[in-house]
């Protein structure tokens, strides 16, 4: 029985650093934002953004491959410093915002890329389902801001075709082509708070 018990605590000791290599960050909505640029009447790139990006990111430092993503886009934030084009975009010829408020990705894969990785998972936009691969650089080593908030940061990168997304809506222009590219370079600059465990309850203290 006790060398039952000293085998059982000896296993115990060895799985803690699994568990303490895990940890919980919540995106930083107000130092994070969702990028993109698209083509516009084939001749220059028209660049947004999304200002509200939220979600959490599991990482486990002991292996990363077991970490995942789950991030919210604000689809009604959307803002490429031209209001009617906003507007228009907004609108069901585009993202449909009434209708489709927010966009998501959920990661199903974590690989490691050299130093980087390779995320792959769902990503829904406008009612539509497609998987996606996000190459992300990072994430950085922990930091701590003037508040005692541990940070952490990070960019992922992805191109998508608006159309797999029932985004088709275009304009064929006089000299040919038209007037808005199908091809979407997606860029998430992310900023990561770390969840704080709860406080201990002080000794002594009653419910």
């Amino acid at each position: 029985m006790k060398l039952f018990l000293k085998s059982a605590l000896a296993a115990a000791v060895l799985a803690a650093p699994s568990f303490a290599a895990a940890a919980e960050f919540e995106i930083d909505a107000a130092h994070s934002a969702a990028n993109f640029s698209v083509k516009h009447l084939m001749v220059s790139n028209v660049k947004g953004a999304f200002s509200k990006v939220t979600g959490t990111i599991n990482l486990d430092e002991k292996d990363l491959t077991k970490s995942s993503v789950d991030a919210t886009i604000d689809a009604t934030t959307i803002n490429t410093n031209e209001p009617k084009r906003d507007e228009h975009l907004k609108s069901a010829d585009f993202f449909d915002t009434a209708k489709y408020p927010t966009i998501t990705f959920k990661s199903n894969k974590v690989a490691k890329a050299g130093k980087n990785l390779k995320v792959t998972g769902d990503l829904t936009m406008h009612g539509v389902t497609k998987p996606v691969v996000l190459d992300v650089e990072g994430f950085t080593s922990e930091a701590k801001d003037p508040w005692g908030n541990i940070k952490r940061g990070g960019v992922a990168t992805t191109k998508i075709n608006r159309k797999d997304f029932g985004l088709s809506w275009n304009k064929a222009l006089e000299t040919g082509g038209v007037a808005v590219g199908e091809e979407v370079t997606i860029t998430l600059d992310l900023e990561l708070t770390k969840k704080q465990a709860p406080a201990a309850p002080a000794a002594g203290a009653t419910k």
